[in-house]
């Protein structure tokens, strides 16, 4: 190796920039591959921990859609999906819909005058995520972290009665952290809630006299499953009230979310389900998590693609660079050759320059990746919402540190073969006749 590193040492500049160029396309590489690789790892361990062992959607839906069509019917079925599958443990039916939320302050500015000329112009309503559930019926699925207040109150949901929706109205809610910070309330303050909006400061007072109250019994943490920063928990029926599907024909969900006791194989519950119940769609967690799969694997195609560029261009640099080092020393490669060196081992010595080059350049990039895969991570988190503690974007393992030095290493050897092949053909008697 000691030629090659002479080669090097004797071209400083030029030697820099080709390292500098392949740590750069390397950096690229491994940290698409990290990013995809952190996305994947995190999601299938929050998958695998949530509690989740089926997935339920009405019929003909698909993982990736990004509405889930109602499911009627739902407060029956989340009884009758485990009177047909004994190993199912909780059915647990949720309904997913965007809010409008407003506080007491708002209110009374909004009561205080006709127009709304009293609300300051920073006051506004507040738009939201919502769920809708049966907080007692969620055994072994994980659920917000309630950080303070009683939570709900009562078990089941009070106000369904039965499918009379008749029943007592608790007028309760939890909100998380986010939500309550925005609108500046603890627990016990009221907030009201509508499905419908305000367009301006006059139409606040009228969307106050036909939205719904509701006291606050909790503050939690964020929820993962709902990438929101903003959402507030209702029992199922009183969601089901503002949004005008309260009749036991009609009861919306969006999802039903089964744990089961045994979830060693969760297809046989999957097929049980699908088959007592045509109106639903039953995906297993492996499902959930090969749809996870097919969107990480876009990215990370796309990540490749661009990726693959940057090799490119590094591998065509290096290539240059040593075609012109090559050129620099065609009398040096003329006298080994003259003094007994054979064409294999001028053309080894150049593939030597070549990698050596890239491990240069490996020594450049991996740091530099590890640094950039840390900064995104910290800017993704920062920018992300309802992500439990320990989730990573980025995952920066030995499989990925592996597949950058194969790469690196690739790029040496392919770009040392057009180098070592003009030097093992220059002509030894012309060059060393040179002036």
């Amino acid at each position: 190796m000691y030629p090659a590193f002479d080669a090097i040492r004797r071209r400083p500049g030029r030697s820099t920039l080709a390292s500098l160029g392949i740590g750069l396309a390397a950096a690229l590489v491994v940290l698409l591959l990290a990013l995809s690789s952190g996305i994947q790892t995190s999601s299938t361990q929050l998958a695998a921990s949530s509690g989740i062992d089926l997935l339920s959607a009405s019929a003909n839906t698909s993982l990736s859609s990004s509405t889930f069509p109602p499911i009627l019917q739902a407060h029956p079925l989340s009884s009758e999906i485990p009177a047909t599958d004994s190993n199912v443990e909780v059915a647990s039916p949720w309904l997913l819909s965007d809010l409008v939320f407003g506080n007491a302050s708002l209110w009374a500015a909004a009561n205080s005058s006709q127009n709304g000329s009293a609300i300051p112009s920073a006051w506004a309503l507040t738009g939201s995520g919502s769920v809708g559930w049966i907080p007692s019926d969620n055994t072994g699925i994980e659920v917000p972290t309630l950080y303070s207040g009683p939570g709900f109150t009562y078990p089941g949901d009070p106000h369904y009665a039965n499918g009379t929706y008749n029943g007592p109205v608790t007028g309760e809610v939890v909100l998380d952290q986010g939500l309550a910070s925005v609108m500046h309330v603890e627990v016990g303050d009221l907030v009201w809630a509508s499905p419908s909006s305000a367009s301006g400061p006059t139409q606040v007072q009228g969307w106050y006299a036909q939205a719904t109250g509701f006291r606050v019994v909790g503050i939690s943490g964020p929820f993962w499953l709902l990438p929101s920063a903003l959402l507030g928990f209702f029992y199922l029926s009183e969601l089901q009230t503002m949004l005008g599907s309260a009749h036991a024909s009609t009861d919306y969900a969006s999802l039903i979310l089964i744990h089961l006791h045994d979830a060693s194989n969760p297809s046989a519950d999957a097929a049980r389900i699908a088959g007592a119940f045509p109106q639903l769609s039953v995906f297993t967690l492996q499902s959930i998590l090969g749809a996870i799969q097919d969107a990480v694997s876009l990215y990370r195609t796309f990540g490749e693609i661009v990726g693959a560029i940057g090799l490119v261009v590094a591998a065509l640099f290096t290539t240059t660079v040593v075609l012109m080092s090559v050129d620099d020393r065609s009398r040096e490669i003329a006298l080994r050759r003259a003094i007994g060196h054979a064409r294999a081992s001028v053309g080894r010595m150049v593939v030597e320059e070549s990698v050596l080059l890239s491990l240069i350049g490996l020594a450049i990039g991996l740091p530099l990746a590890f640094l950039a895969t840390n900064a995104l991570n910290i800017l993704l988190l920062q920018r992300g919402s309802g992500l439990p503690t320990g989730f990573s974007f980025v995952s920066f393992n030995l499989g990925v540190i592996g597949t950058g030095v194969a790469i690196v290493v690739a790029i040496g050897l392919i770009a040392g073969i057009a180098p070592a092949a003009r030097a093992m053909q220059l002509p030894i008697a012309e060059e060393l006749r040179a002036p």
